[in-house]
């Protein structure tokens, strides 16, 4: 981590369960600790409470996998028991601790879908229809956020990308339906209507 740091490259560490994210916290403090280097710790996905502090501390990114909530939900509490499967991918706690993070398919683990890990975020539903940590849900506008500001700040092109503003590249889908203003139960069937890259229309359906 330290030779990635003194040569000013991007550390994106692949870290799902809390050991794991012990060692990348470990690496990030014996490698200097540098500030505002944005490391991201991809998954996060069983972070404790007192990482997520540490995330602030040293001015890290989460890129959190919601999907997880659906497709594998009752075989984390199966395997971690309900209260530590709750606590997957804990974006509400982010939040509230003024963390700025991601959300990921982790395709092919998962189908490449913005919106299917949209309406996994705002509704946590596993197959079976349980709840996976009902307090760490999301609005889907702070869903949004996580697919597209905070994935540019994330990678340190917020200048160009993230949202809809002049000087930015108009890179943008539009959609068949509003997801903020949709029933949060039939957001993953939105369907996108058109594609635009650098302004130009890529594909219409």
């Amino acid at each position: 981590m330290k030779l990635a740091y003194d040569n000013d490259i991007h550390v994106m560490i692949h870290c799902n369960g809390d050991a794991a994210i012990d060692m990348a916290l470990d690496a990030h403090k014996a490698a200097g600790a540098p500030p505002n280097r944005r490391t991201t710790i991809i998954h996060s996905q069983f972070v404790r409470p007192d990482q997520l502090e540490l995330y602030v501390q040293y001015g890290m990114t989460p890129s959190f996998f919601t999907n997880h909530t659906f497709f594998w939900g009752e075989v984390h509490i199966e395997n971690l028991g309900k209260e530590r499967a709750s606590f997957l991918s804990p974006t509400r706690a982010a939040i509230d601790k003024g963390l700025r993070f991601t959300n990921h398919s982790d395709f092919a683990v998962t189908p490449l879908d913005p919106l299917f890990i949209l309406w996994t975020s705002v509704n946590r539903t596993s197959r079976t229809g349980q709840i996976i940590g009902p307090d760490q849900r999301l609005t889907a506008w702070e869903g949004l956020k996580a697919l597209t500001l905070d994935a540019a700040h994330q990678y340190g092109e917020e200048a160009t990308k993230g949202s809809l503003e002049v000087g930015k590249l108009a890179d943008f889908v539009a959609l068949d339906r509003n997801p903020i203003t949709v029933p949060p139960e039939t957001i993953k069937d939105i369907k996108v209507t058109e594609t635009f890259k650098d302004g130009r229309s890529i594909y219409t359906a």
